[in-house]
């Protein structure tokens, strides 16, 4: 089966890729273009630790060809700090309240969040309950993840 060419936009910069016409864009960012923070848990859409923004839309990548990305734009956990000593408010109240454990649902969760933000600088608990209600974690109890997100809300709509 022939490959497809795919010129994407990641986290501001631009790609070109060759996939099979059936390949995840979890599996060309992760194996494709080594871009490893996004993680792959059920490959189901159930858990969000894929979760990337697909032209401003919080997508599951496991749920969305390669292919189906050509033409758009791409934003990952890579591009969410604005460099290396500079982490996103999101970033450093998470790591500030301990709202991350293990890590493997941290980068989707955190996309999900910066979303949520984007939309809604002042959620409620409730909001961010509901918002995050697709990012599944197996070691935390969430209330530090939803304390780590009104902290960085607060800073952000402080500065």
């Amino acid at each position: 089966m022939p490959k497809a060419h795919v010129t994407t936009t990641i986290n501001g910069d631009e790609y070109e890729v060759l996939c099979e016409p059936g390949q995840t864009l979890v599996d060309v960012l992760r194996n494709g273009l080594g871009l490893t923070g996004t993680k792959e848990g059920c490959s189901t859409g159930d858990c969000g630790a894929c979760s990337v923004m697909l032209d401003g839309e919080l997508v599951c990548s496991c749920l969305v060809l390669a292919i189906e990305a050509d033409g758009k734009a791409i934003d990952t956990i890579e591009g969410m700090a604005e460099g290396e000593d500079d982490l996103h408010p999101l970033q450093r109240h998470f790591l500030e309240l301990n709202g991350l454990q293990c890590g493997i649902c941290t980068p989707g969760i955190l996309i999900a969040a910066r979303a949520l933000l984007e939309r809604n600088p002042d959620p409620t608990e409730t909001e961010i309950r509901f918002w995050l209600a697709g990012n599944l974690c197996r070691c935390t109890g969430y209330d530090k993840v939803i304390r780590s997100v009104q902290a960085a809300a607060e800073e952000m709509r402080e500065a």
